[in-house]
């Protein structure tokens, strides 16, 4: 606190390890860091918020209940709530990740965004890329992992079931899957 950080409420805050902080970084009510954490200038991080050996960029935002798990987080991203980082998950700057979005072992390049209910894991996502609610990668075939590369500016509609080993162009557009009965069907 003496280095510039708000803890809204010191009793329900928990750091085991070493925290390095920027200025002007507020922390919410239960919010636990494990490991050694890192955060950029103005930070924000709403309540029930872990995170475990992580380093969060600049005026980045990670709204409620979110995980962290040995994550790199870029400047001026939007994460959760309720999302989850697995081990080797990394954001440039920009990127938006939202409610009950799963990243692991990812690169989300800048500006990429998956704002809902998605599973982004083995993938490289390309800068500006849109991911449509309820989109997953299919990384693992009962024997091995593969990776999703998605290229820049490609848009990937909802509902989307990406079985690697797949790579989608820069610019490309995955149309949303239509349930049976629909008009798209």
């Amino acid at each position: 606190m003496l280095e510039g950080v708000t803890i809204v409420d010191p009793a329900r805050f928990d750091a085991r390890g070493p925290v390095s902080v920027g200025r002007d970084v507020h922390i919410d009510v239960n919010v636990v860091f494990e490991g050694t954490v890192k955060l950029g200038h103005r930070v924000r991080i709403g309540p029930n918020v872990v995170i475990r050996d992580s380093e969060i960029g600049d005026d980045t935002v990670i709204f409620p209940n979110c995980v962290l798990d040995r994550a790199r987080i870029g400047a001026s991203c939007n994460i959760g709530p309720f999302a989850r980082f697995r081990p080797t998950a990394e954001l440039e700057a920009g990127v938006h990740v939202g409610n009950f979005v799963e990243v692991k072992n990812s690169l989300l390049r800048a500006g990429a965004k998956a704002n809902h209910l998605t599973y982004l894991g083995d993938a490289t996502v390309g800068e500006k890329v849109n991911v449509g609610a309820g989109t997953i990668t299919c990384n693992y075939d009962g024997q091995r992992k593969h990776r999703t590369e998605v290229g820049d500016g490609a848009f990937v509609g909802s509902d989307s079931t990406l079985v690697a080993p797949v790579r989608i162009g820069a610019g490309a557009y995955v149309a949303s899957a239509a349930s049976p009965g629909s008009p798209a069907a």
